[in-house]
C-alpha cells in the first residue's frame, strides 16, 4: 500500500527559499494590530517567488492579511507606472529594538498576482 502525503511548507521553508535581494518600492495595505486600515511605503528587502521581506514602523501580527503594490524596474514597464499587486500572510515578524524603529515582516503571497497600470 502507497501512503501519499501533501507536506505543507513551512516557515523555516519559506526563509531558506532561494530568492533575490531586489529594492523595489513598494506601498504595503492592510489592518494593523490595533485593527485600524493602513497604507505604508516601504522597500523590499527580499524576494522569491513565494514571499517576500520588508520593513514597517506599522505594527503587524503574525497571520495578518496585507496587500503589496510593487513597482516594476524601468526596463519592465515601458514608461508606463506598472505595479505588482499581490497579497499573502505575515508568517513572521522581527519586532523592533528601539519604540521608534521599524520591524521586518516576512510575508508568505497567495499563489495569484496581477499586474496594472496605476492612474
Amino acid at each position: 500500500m502507497t501512503k501519499r502525503t501533501n507536506k505543507a511548507r513551512t516557515t523555516d521553508d519559506f526563509l531558506k527559499e532561494k530568492g533575490f535581494k531586489l529594492p523595489l518600492p513598494t506601498t504595503v495595505e492592510g489592518i494593523d494590530k490595533a485593527g485600524n486600515q493602513f497604507s505604508e511605503k516601504t522597500i523590499l528587502s527580499y524576494i522569491s517567488p513565494s514571499g517576500s521581506s520588508f520593513w514597517l514602523e506599522t505594527p503587524i501580527a503574525n497571520g495578518a492579511e496585507l496587500r503589496l503594490l510593487i513597482d516594476l524596474p524601468p526596463k519592465i514597464k515601458e514608461d508606463r507606472d506598472l505595479k505588482m499587486i499581490i497579497k499573502g500572510q505575515v508568517i513572521f515578524v522581527e519586532d523592533a529594538v528601539e519604540q521608534n524603529s521599524k520591524s521586518r515582516i516576512s510575508l508568505r503571497f497567495d499563489n495569484k498576482y496581477i499586474i496594472d497600470e496605476c492612474k
